[in-house]
């Protein structure tokens, strides 16, 4: 194995100051994410979401964010998965978006909400067939004997509603609102002396933000 400790890189890309960012971060982070994708990142909408079981233990995985607007980011999964499980007995979250070509990470701290049935059953037929039918087939987060009998399920119910037009969603399944109390923007630099910017506010529900920087 390689000198782990060896490993390192200097980022001198860019700087971040209050001139570079929007006086809302929502909007900051819409302008970091069309730059994202601009610049081509892979999977630029992949985050790692942490959560935590009651007795504080932490679980962190990656999602992929599927929506952002003023009530926060939204992701979807099933309900009766460990992330799942362990937002309805604890909903405060993490959030944390890298791409290393622009040298940015992004971080969320805020509450999860389930999305409106309606709005998750949208999303769930935009989605295409295969990916509707798996949600039926995976018993997320469980163990399973093996992944022939995944493959047996979704043979199961891939015949169940071969007929079908429309595949109804399982009840099991659903969105998230992450509805944000922090949002931190950092930067690269020189030397390890990082860019960070940081939007808080006390509440999901309060309108103002403070800005302030963080040392690195």
């Amino acid at each position: 194995m390689s000198d782990l400790a060896a490993l390192r890189r200097e980022y001198a890309r860019t700087e971040l100051s209050r001139d570079h960012v929007a006086d809302d971060p929502i909007t900051q982070f819409r302008n970091w994410f069309d730059q994202a994708l601009d610049a081509e990142v892979a999977e630029p909408n992949a985050m790692t979401l942490a959560t935590a079981a009651p007795d504080a233990a932490p679980s962190a995985r990656i999602v992929l964010l599927k929506g952002v607007d003023e009530r926060g980011f939204r992701f979807y999964t099933n309900y009766d998965s460990r992330k799942g499980t362990e937002l309805a007995q604890n909903p405060h979250v993490a959030l944390v978006f890298w791409w290393a070509p622009l040298e940015r990470q992004v971080r969320i701290e805020g509450q999860a909400e389930r999305l409106p049935s309606e709005e998750s059953t949208e999303y769930f037929h935009s989605r295409p067939r295969g990916s509707q039918l798996g949600a039926w087939a995976s018993p997320q987060s469980r163990v399973v004997e093996s992944r022939a009998e995944l493959e047996r399920t979704l043979e199961d119910v891939t015949a169940e509603y071969e007929d079908a037009e429309s595949i109804p969603r399982p009840s099991h399944w659903g969105g998230y609102v992450v509805r944000p109390t922090a949002i931190e923007f950092w930067q690269g630099r020189p030397n390890r002396l990082h860019d960070r910017l940081r939007f808080r506010r006390p509440t999901p529900d309060a309108e103002d933000w403070t800005l302030e920087r963080l040392a690195p």
